[in-house]
C-alpha cells in the first residue's frame, strides 16, 4: 500500500439517500440478538456520526460480529431498531447493501481466480461496468499493493487476502465501510500501512472499525464505543473518554514495592481503580485527589520505600477499557 497517497473517491459514487438520518450514519435502538439462552446483544444503543472513523472495541466473543453481521442483512436482530443512512436495514437491506462495503474477520474468495477477477467480479455484481470498473480495480490493486499480481488467491498469504478483502469492500465507493479485525491477520509494517489507509478514508467515507486491538484505535479513530457481554459500556469521542476518565487519574512511582503499594492503595476508600502503567508506575482513579495526594506519601513511608514520582496523569485507552470491563485490580 501506499499510505501517503488518499484514496479518490471515482465520479461514480453513491447518492445518500434523501431520508439519511441528521443523527449518524448508524443508529441502533434497543438492538438485542439472542441464540437460544444466550444474549449476543443486549438492547444496544448506539450512533455512529457521518465521516468518522468509529472505533467499536470489545474482547473476543463481545458480540461485535453479530452486530455486524445485523449490519449486513446477514442475521437478523431479536428485537430493536437500526438504521443505516436512513434506511431500516430489515426493510430496506438490498437498498442499504448497495451503499455499503464489507470485511469480514476472515473474508473468503474463490481460490483459483486472481485478485483482479474477483474485483472484477465485486464489481460487476455492484453495478459497475466497462471503463469505470477497469479504472477502479487498477486503482485498489495498487492501493493494496497487488498490482501485478497474477498468483491464484489460493496462494495467497493470510495478510494478502486480507488486503484483498479490504479492495473488495471499497470497490463500490462506499458511504459506509464496515471492517471487522481488519488487522489481526497483518504483519507490523502491513499493519501500519492499512492504518494510514483507514485514516486518509476520514470525511469521506465514514468507517465503522471493529476490533480488540486497542492500539490501533488510539491511533486511527475519533469516536469510539467499549462493548462488553453484549452491553455498551460507553460510548463517546475519543477525547471525551479520556477526559472522563482521566480527570481524576494519579500517577504514582516507587524505588521499590510497586506490588505491594498498588495493593495497599486499592483497600483506601477514595480509590475507584488501580492499574499497572508503564515504567512499573501505578495508576490509580480517585474519587477524591486531596485526599490520595495527602495519604500516598504516608504509605510509600511507611512501606519503607522511596517516592520517585507524584502527579496527575493522562489516561489511556487501554486503562479505560480494562476500567470498563472489570478487569481484576492489583
Amino acid at each position: 500500500m501506499q499510505p501517503d497517497q488518499k484514496m479518490r473517491l471515482p465520479a461514480h459514487e453513491p447518492t445518500v439517500p434523501a431520508t439519511a438520518s441528521p443523527g449518524g450514519v448508524i443508529e441502533c435502538t434497543g438492538l438485542s440478538k439472542t441464540f437460544g439462552r444466550k444474549k449476543a446483544l443486549d438492547a444496544v444503543n448506539l450512533s455512529v456520526p457521518a465521516g468518522s472513523i468509529f472505533g467499536f472495541l470489545g474482547p473476543n466473543g463481545a458480540g461485535k460480529t453479530t452486530l455486524l453481521r445485523i449490519m449486513t442483512g446477514l442475521s437478523r436482530a431479536s428485537s430493536g431498531g437500526l438504521q443505516i443512512l436512513g434506511m431500516d436495514v430489515g426493510a430496506e437491506a438490498p437498498e442499504v447493501r448497495r451503499e455499503v462495503g464489507y470485511l469480514p474477520d476472515v473474508p473468503a474468495f474463490y481460490d483459483w481466480m486472481t485478485a483482479s477477477q474477483t474485483l472484477q467480479l465485486a464489481g460487476r455484481l455492484c453495478g459497475l461496468k466497462g471503463g469505470i470498473l477497469d479504472e477502479r480495480v487498477q486503482e485498489l490493486l495498487g492501493f493494496m499493493g497487488l498490482a501485478g499480481n497474477n498468483q491464484a488467491i489460493g496462494k495467497y498469504s493470510r495478510g494478502m487476502r486480507q488486503r484483498l478483502g479490504v479492495a473488495q469492500a471499497l470497490i463500490n465507493s462506499p458511504k459506509l465501510l464496515l471492517l471487522d479485525e481488519p488487522t489481526s491477520a497483518l504483519d507490523p509494517g502491513g499493519r501500519r500501512d492499512l492504518l494510514d489507509f483507514i485514516g486518509g478514508l476520514r470525511g469521506g467515507t465514514t468507517v465503522f472499525f471493529s476490533t480488540h486491538i486497542l492500539s490501533d484505535v488510539e491511533r486511527v479513530c475519533d469516536s469510539v464505543a467499549i462493548l462488553n457481554k453484549g452491553r455498551i459500556l460507553s460510548q463517546s469521542s475519543m477525547d471525551e473518554l479520556r477526559a472522563s476518565h482521566g480527570q481524576q487519574t494519579i500517577a504514582v512511582e516507587v524505588s521499590t514495592g510497586a506490588e505491594r503499594l498498588a495493593h495497599a492503595i486499592a483497600g483506601r476508600a477514595w480509590t475507584i481503580s488501580v492499574h499497572p502503567g508503564q515504567r512499573g508506575e501505578i495508576l490509580t482513579r480517585v474519587s477524591d485527589v486531596a485526599a490520595a495526594q495527602h495519604e500516598i506519601p504516608t504509605m510509600v513511608s511507611e512501606q519503607g520505600t522511596g517516592l520517585v514520582r507524584l502527579e496527575s496523569a493522562e489516561i489511556s485507552l487501554e486503562d479505560v477499557f480494562l476500567e470498563l470491563i472489570g478487569e481484576p485490580e492489583p
